[in-house]
């Protein structure tokens, strides 16, 4: 038994061996003038790949009757298999194919005049997309104002003189601000749209005309507003329930 098990080791070493010894290394070259370095080299049939060098030189492992793939921006992809004589021989050179981008043919229309703001205003263009036509969201308001970083304001190169005047005049200051009461706004607007105002009159016993100026209170010191936003509720009610007691403290003291 154990003489038949030594056998058929020795049989499927031998097998392995043979396979082995057929695969060997195959040396190639690109003989295109230009473009010839970082060539894809892909052996599709065992999945070896490589790329050529500065000279269109190669290496990759193959055995008789694999197929080697060339590809590469520059050139058309082409597959070569490796017959017996290639194989024999241990050296392959291929030609690749240049991969040619044509235009459509244009027309220059007549009458220009070389004026380059007139002669835009004739051109026809098309209507601007509408983003309902084709049923895909889209912004149509106007866009939000960028707020230049302030290392892209003033750089080894340029000067940015509108950004830079807007961050020394504060006008950045302020727009930022702004947006940031915009936001907050936004944010007590939806929560009093969800709770209602009788919720903090009875629930809290908030004046009536003063909820929207609680829930602003609870914005500026609390992170109830992104609580809210990630519908975390029971986290807005605990906030709701410990500002209330500050908020109507500092009502008293007002009066």
């Amino acid at each position: 038994m154990n003489k038949r098990i030594s056998y058929s080791l020795l049989f499927c070493l031998f097998g392995l061996l043979q396979l082995c010894a057929q695969e060997k290394s195959l040396q190639g070259k690109i003989t295109n003038e230009t473009d010839i370095d970082g060539v894809h080299v892909l052996n599709i049939s065992s999945h070896f790949s490589t790329i050529t060098d500065e000279n269109g030189h190669f290496s990759i492992q193959v055995k008789p009757l694999d197929t080697l793939l060339f590809s590469s921006i520059k050139y058309m992809p082409e597959k070569v298999v490796v017959a017996d004589a290639i194989y024999e021989k241990g050296i392959i050179t291929v030609k690749l194919s240049e991969m040619v981008n044509e235009l459509d043919e244009v027309f220059i229309e007549p009458n220009l005049s070389g004026n380059i703001a007139a002669d835009l205003k004739k051109i026809k263009t098309e209507k601007p997309i509408n983003f309902d036509d084709v049923g895909i969201p889209g912004f149509k308001g106007k866009p939000e104002e960028k707020i230049v970083p302030l290392y892209f304001v003033v750089t080894p190169t340029s000067v940015n003189i509108d950004a830079l005047y807007k961050y020394l005049s504060g006008y950045y200051k302020e727009l930022k601000i702004r947006r940031r009461w915009e936001v907050e706004n936004n944010a007590v607007a939806q929560m009093l749209n969800y709770y209602t105002i009788p919720f903090f009159t009875t629930t809290y016993a908030i004046p009536e005309n003063r909820v929207y100026d609680f829930l602003l209170f609870c914005a500026e010191t609390t992170t109830i507003e992104s609580d809210f936003k990630k519908e975390r509720y029971g986290s807005v009610l605990l906030v709701l329930d410990e500002k209330a007691k500050i908020y109507a403290e500092r009502v008293s003291e007002k009066k």
